[in-house]
């Protein structure tokens, strides 16, 4: 763990927990056990106190502690976790529950990754250079995409758009060797960011992504538009939208139930590449914890291991942060109280997902603004008779944790709940 990182925490308040840096490696898992689909009796679950200390390894006085830290840090959410392929918790609050399929932003842009990942390799002769193919040419990108709004774009890497350092305009700040920038100007976010003519930039206005803010490589910024592109990069060389790909490739074989993705009410044209799936609170569980056996689910190998070795572990695309192929991750311990072989995604509204290999563990955030969970937002509707359980409006609710990140701090108390084995 860096001295910074601990220096951080301590002054925070909050209780380190040091771990040894780990290397990623497959996961020799206790048992080989994989959730049938809901429909068919889903997870295998510990609901007895003693049964989760024994069996799940975890104190659920601490988890519930977590899960009241969640409550106030979301206007609606919940918490899942899964240990050694036990569900050992899971509880909603506000708008959330277990047939809620809620717009989960952000999170959104691990499945974009994912799915490319898929793409290279079932189909390895599109992509002769691997992550370092330069894409922004004619047989990667549609019609519009030129000619280049920046003849610097050429030179972009497939890894550079999926690590956010392809200087593609994004929020501030941006990172350079580890050191807050700031663009003048930054790029555009949310829905907006995922047009495709915004994301290849053809659009005028504030905020737009015309030039690029560095050379290719240069630096970080977390820019919506570029794993949208790269959804654009699947979709013109498959013929098929994003969505329908993670349908066939992730949704189907894990025997997700009821899904959609958002965005719905806006101007988007196409599976928006930079966020806004929504799946149900046990199937993301289910999308987590085929990543913690990096990428295989039973006895098929849905996702190539190495990209998701890749995807989970600081990546020589990104030199300036630890953001990585779409995840968050902390092999350089900049996260104090989580193993180093921990990743995970967050998205807008306080949703996030969590693996860490090391502990056989898998973790659900469940968040989100009241608009996210209208079936107007995401095109999925509840079934009839289905509502949540103690279902409230928490009117004129307000977050009280101040201005720590939520999506660490979860993180962090779900991993103090973990015993010393």
């Amino acid at each position: 763990m860096s001295q910074q990182a601990v220096r951080r925490s301590i002054a925070a308040g909050i209780a380190v927990v040091v771990f040894p840096f780990l290397t990623f490696s497959p996961l020799l898992a206790a048992t080989d056990y994989f959730p049938p689909p809901d429909r068919d009796g889903g997870w295998r679950t510990l609901d007895d106190p003693a049964r989760i200390r024994q069996v799940g390894g975890l104190d659920p006085a601490k988890l519930d502690q977590a899960f009241a830290y969640i409550q106030r840090s979301s206007k609606n959410g919940g918490l899942l976790v899964v240990r050694k392929g036990w569900l050992v918790y899971e509880k909603y609050f506000g708008l959330a529950h277990r047939e809620a399929t809620p717009n989960t932003a952000s999170c959104g842009k691990s499945f974009t990754s994912i799915a490319m990942g898929i793409l290279m390799g079932e189909r390895p002769e599109w992509f002769p250079d691997g992550l370092d193919q330069q894409v922004f040419s004619p047989k990667y990108l549609p019609g519009e995409a030129f000619p280049l709004s920046d003849p610097r774009k050429a030179e972009i890497k497939l890894g550079q758009l999926l690590a956010m350092t392809a200087g593609i305009r994004g929020n501030n700040p941006g990172l350079v060797q580890g050191r807050d920038v700031i663009l003048d100007p930054a790029g555009p976010d949310g829905w907006r960011a995922m047009l495709d003519a915004m994301a290849v930039g053809k659009m005028q206005g504030d905020l737009n992504t015309i030039t690029l803010w560095c050379e290719p490589g240069g630096g970080y910024s977390y820019a919506t538009s570029s794993p949208h592109l790269v959804s654009m990069i699947l979709r013109h060389l498959t013929g098929r939208e994003l969505e329908d790909y993670v349908r066939e490739k992730l949704a189907g074989p894990l025997g997700w139930g009821r899904w959609g993705w958002g965005y719905k009410t806006t101007a988007l044209q196409h599976t928006p590449g930079g966020g806004g799936i929504a799946p149900r609170p046990t199937d993301m569980l289910r999308f987590a914890y085929l990543l913690l056996h990096e990428g295989r689910w039973g006895d098929r190998q849905l996702v190539p291991a190495d990209y998701v070795r890749k995807a989970a572990r600081p990546s020589p695309y990104n030199p300036h942060g630890d953001y990585s192929l779409q995840f968050h991750t902390n092999g350089r311990g900049q996260t104090a109280g989580v193993p180093g072989d921990a990743f995970w995604k967050p998205g807008s509204g306080g949703h996030c997902f969590y693996v860490v290999p090391s502990l056989d563990l898998v973790v659900f955030k469940m968040g989100g603004r009241d608009e996210q969970y209208d079936p107007s937002n995401t095109g999925v509707e509840i079934p009839p008779g289905v509502s949540a359980p103690g279902n409230e409006s928490r009117e004129g609710w307000e977050s009280t944790v101040g201005d720590e990140d939520p999506s660490i701090r979860t993180l962090q108390m779900v991993v103090e709940a973990v015993g010393r084995e």
